[in-house]
């Protein structure tokens, strides 16, 4: 029936009793709907006058898309084909989205990249949702990342050492868990041999090889051994190589070092000494620390003694508390305290907001809440941004004396160390007493020695006597 209509197409076109056949003959060889009608319809009957309609190539299937390039009959045969395929062919886990990215968290306005320190999962590893999977190196603080579902780690797209931006992609985490096989991890891959080949592979390949015939060598006459040079009594002998370690820098520590340097570069610095009798107020932590602890929770130290201190001197010195900024004087009305925190990863200044405001008991909470968090590596960026004034407290390592350096862009340090007995005259007798040396290192641009002298001082009358906070004298 389809030669009929193809020969009588060639000869002048078709009859509409031709093509209502046609139609009938489609139907019933699949019932399409009535888009694939009116498709058939349009095409028989503009086919009339077209010579090369036998080479009709384009067959409209019931969802409205071009199945086929070949004639109309090849066309009916396929489609039962093309409907049968459908079932399989979906792309692996578009449907089901079984399949999640772990990138990259959002690390600090001032910070646009990091380091990618190290995987703490391997490929294959089950995890739970805001489980850390790896660990970011930034200038600043370590941040982790956090797998956004649970599931099992698939595979990783970065490597360790990689710079990486907020945003980037550095693991795949299948949910359900399906082809996830347990991978080791890269460094003990990389550690694994080659596969040695079979004994009698190497035996065939050395029959392979030709042999070649060693040809006499010529004697060449010997020559008498010239001695060693010796070296000179001013040459220096270095140690051999193999007893030295290269371990790179941290982002971090290079940080830190960046940042001391340009203090350095920048500041005009100077430091200030004096020396502080710590009877008054070690003998006040001795008798309200039972009671301190009893009601706040928390034991009582020197630190916020010397934080109380601090912020007396500032109130009483605003220029301490003062910042260069280009021709200007920035003067501020608050104090924020940056205490110095030694962490094995490197070093790092949290900051107490609003040291005025507190007392003793929430400048302690502080602390100790900042300090653990720097020593878990768990304190944010937020957390150390900012500082009017900073104190560091090497007395805790057993430092006697040092001169600190200036926390950019802040304009002054206090320096603590350690407590020492040592014999002084009081009311004309020499008797032992637990003595502290502090200084004070400053800008010299902005602040003058006067200013530097009177603020340490006032640092020295509130710790050897206390109850000047109380009267504010």
């Amino acid at each position: 029936m389809f030669g009929v209509i193809r020969r009588r197409v060639a000869n002048g076109g078709l009859s509409s009793s031709s093509s209502s056949i046609l139609r009938q003959s489609l139907q019933t060889i699949r019932p399409a709907p009535s888009s694939t009608s009116r498709v058939s319809d349009e095409i028989l009957t503009h086919a009339r006058g077209f010579e090369h309609v036998r080479k009709f190539s384009c067959f409209v299937s019931p969802r409205g898309r071009a199945i086929s390039s070949r004639p109309v009959r090849e066309v009916v045969s396929n489609m039962e084909l093309a409907s049968s395929k459908k079932t399989w062919s979906r792309p692996f886990s578009s449907d089901t989205g079984d399949l999640v990215d772990a990138v990259v968290p959002f690390m600090g306005e001032s910070i646009t990249d990091g380091t990618l320190a190290k995987f703490l999962k391997n490929p294959g590893d089950s995890v739970e949702v805001d489980e850390p999977i790896a660990q970011i190196e930034t200038d600043k603080v370590t941040i982790d990342v956090a797998s956004p579902e649970a599931g099992v780690i698939k595979e990783y797209i970065a490597k360790e050492g990689d710079t990486v931006e907020p945003g980037t992609k550095i693991a795949v985490i299948s949910k359900s868990g399906e082809g996830v096989a347990h991978v080791a991890p890269s460094e003990n891959i990389s550690k694994k041999a080659a596969p040695k080949q079979p004994a009698s592979q190497t035996k065939d390949e050395e029959k392979q090889k030709p042999k070649v015939e060693a040809s006499p060598v010529p004697e060449k006459p010997k020559t008498p051994a010239t001695p060693p040079p010796k070296r000179s009594a001013t040459e220096p002998q270095l140690p051999p190589k193999e007893r030295e370690r290269r371990v790179p820098m941290t982002r971090l520590r290079k940080r830190v070092a960046t940042r001391l340097k340009d203090s350095q570069n920048t500041f005009a610095m100077l430091t200030t000494f004096n020396e502080v009798d710590m009877t008054n107020l070690m003998k006040l932590r001795s008798d309200y620390k039972d009671a301190f602890v009893e009601k706040h929770g928390v034991k009582l130290g020197l630190m916020s003694g010397f934080i109380k201190a601090a912020v007396s001197g500032l109130q009483n010195q605003p220029i301490i508390n003062a910042v260069i900024d280009g021709d200007d004087i920035i003067y501020r009305d608050y104090v924020d305290i940056s205490i110095a925190v030694g962490t094995p990863k490197g070093l790092v200044v949290p900051v107490i907001r609003n040291a005025g405001k507190m007392n003793f008991a929430e400048i302690e909470k502080e602390i100790n809440t900042l300090a653990k968090k720097a020593n878990d590596g768990t304190i944010s960026i937020d957390e150390m941004a900012g500082g009017s004034f900073t104190i560091s407290n090497g007395g805790v390592y057993g430092s006697l004396l040092s001169t600190p350096i200036i926390n950019p862009p802040q304009s002054a340090i206090l320096g603590m160390h350690s407590i020492v007995s040592r014999p002084m005259v009081v009311g004309g007798n020499v008797v032992p007493r637990p003595m502290m040396y502090i200084a004070l290192t400053y800008d010299h641009r902005l602040i003058d020695g006067r200013e530097a002298v009177f603020f340490l001082r006032r640092i020295k009358d509130v710790v050897e006597d206390p109850r000047r906070l109380l009267l504010d004298v």
